[in-house]
């Protein structure tokens, strides 16, 4: 990172320059909203990956891959899905020089490519509940200004579907799923607010929408996961239907939930990182421990003969280790794995050869602290602890910070302008939420899920009587 850009003076330039110095994304790739993600962002996703599906396989959902294209009557079918989408949907109309007989699209997500199948493989109550899910990209052309990580036109994310036999055991799934996000958030050290969004915002052809959304330095948030119930609209659409215990027939009721991986990771960089670049919590970083061999003259081949002896003891214990041998000034080393957000280094000298001791620098307040080599991987484990806490804890008070009660339209503004996340008073009217948005550029996100929060006073945008608290803010 360079000296000059600071994440909370100028977020969007620090957080592209991260993007690119430490290899997480390179977004030169020479068609608008498309970008190439290289070694070090690919495998941080790739444990968000396993971390989201390990969670979905142990509450009994199935992995599955379905294709990239949907046929456009299989689209066509939900009509308040295909009204919701049909501006963002990149079509295949072309074999070649040869039209095709009927037009695909690529998936901009997947309820009208899956549902299709499920209408064949439900039939009895015996096969519910259906729950799958998939890793994938997705693709939607984005009309607003397009952000690496935050708003791209292909974005990869995980998605689950499922269907029950009624309402109650449908619900029950929407609180198992928002749990199950909860904790792969939360092992990530996220903070944000489980909002469930105003009918005009929720998800075309849901019944209901509940989103996660991630605090930024900008003040704008980041929507990182959402749910949905989607009752019996898409059941309808695609028959799929169940023969009960009584030999009746019925409509399956239905949800979807997906977590935006690109959109997780921006949230990892965007909350813990800070001005000398990436802070990773220990669990999803590619490489946990670098030793750094700091060789003084004369005891240059000792204190390297040490420093392998460190890592193999480091590498045999099960942690992701490296060794950088690089014949360059052990300041150089530091700085590059600071960048790159390794948890911790490990620090070899002549003074720790001599001593059996190595030092040890956390990454996310650059404290270091002298251990003995017999008590280094214990040591380290409990840095992984203490990181992984401090993140959390550091990122819980950023947006606690950030959200201020605000009563009046005036002081709406002021609020939304200086990057903030407002708590207001609203009446419900839709025409009040485009007064909102109008007069203060934020938007109405939504009220707390699982939250009963009573309003206190009128409607910030009417003066009439409020019947939700909700949050607003800019959002991506």
């Amino acid at each position: 990172m360079t000296s000059s850009v600071r994440k909370y003076q100028n977020f969007t330039e620090w957080f592209d320059e991260l993007l690119f110095s430490a290899e997480i994304l390179d977004n030169r790739y020479p068609v608008k909203g498309f970008a190439v993600y290289k070694s070090w962002g690919w495998r941080i996703i790739k444990r968000i990956i396993d971390m989201i599906e390990g969670e979905l396989e142990a509450a009994g959902h199935e992995p599955v891959l379905f294709p990239v294209v949907i046929p456009e009557d299989a689209f066509s079918k939900e009509a308040e899905h295909i009204k919701g989408f049909h501006s963002e949907v990149f079509w295949i109309t072309h074999a070649g020089d040869r039209a095709l007989g009927r037009r695909m699209l690529l998936r901009p997500t997947s309820e009208t490519a899956m549902y299709p199948l499920f209408a064949y493989w439900i039939r009895s109550h015996a096969d519910l509940p259906l729950r799958i899910f998939q890793s994938v990209p997705v693709y939607r052309c984005e009309t607003k200004a397009t952000r690496p990580l935050l708003r791209m036109r292909e974005f990869l994310w995980n998605e689950a579907h499922t269907a029950h036999k009624d309402w109650d055991d449908a619900e029950r799934q929407v609180r198992e799923a928002v749990k199950i996000y909860e904790t792969v958030f939360d092992r990530l050290g996220l903070s944000y607010l489980i909002l469930k969004r105003p009918d005009f915002d929720k998800f075309a052809g849901a019944v209901y929408s509940l989103a996660f959304d991630a605090w930024n330095p900008d003040g704008r948030v980041n929507q990182i996961g959402t749910v949905h119930n989607l009752g019996e609209n898409f059941a309808k659409a695609f028959e799929i239907t169940y023969e009960d215990v009584d030999g009746s027939h019925k409509n399956v009721v239905q949800t979807c939930y997906g977590l935006g991986l690109s959109r997780t990771l921006a949230a990892i960089i965007a909350q813990h990182g800070d001005d000398h670049g990436l802070v990773l919590p220990p669990e999803i970083a590619p490489i946990q421990v670098v030793v750094v061999p700091i060789p003084y003259k004369g005891f240059e081949e000792d204190v390297k003969e040490y420093s392998r002896q460190i890592y193999e003891r480091i590498r045999k214990s099960g942690l992701r280790v490296h060794l950088d041998e690089k014949e360059i000034q052990p300041g150089e080393k530091f700085y590059y794995w600071e960048r790159f957000g390794v948890p911790v280094r490990v620090e070899v000298g002549p003074r720790d050869l001599k001593e059996g001791s190595v030092t040890l620098s956390r990454r996310d307040t650059l404290e270091r602290m002298v251990v003995k080599s017999d008590e280094m991987v214990p040591s380290i484990l409990k840095l992984f602890e203490d990181i992984s806490r401090n993140l959390k804890e550091r990122s819980q008070a950023a947006l606690k910070s950030m959200i201020i009660d605000v009563e009046d339209l005036k002081n709406l503004r002021i609020v939304i302008k200086e990057r903030k996340i407002a708590r207001i008073s609203w009446c419900e009217r839709v025409e009040c939420a485009e007064r909102i948005k109008e007069y203060s550029e934020g938007e109405v996100r939504g009220h707390l899920f699982n939250i009963d929060e009573k309003p206190d006073r009128p409607c910030i945008a009417c003066g009439g009587e409020a019947k939700r608290v909700v949050y607003v803010a800019r959002a991506y």
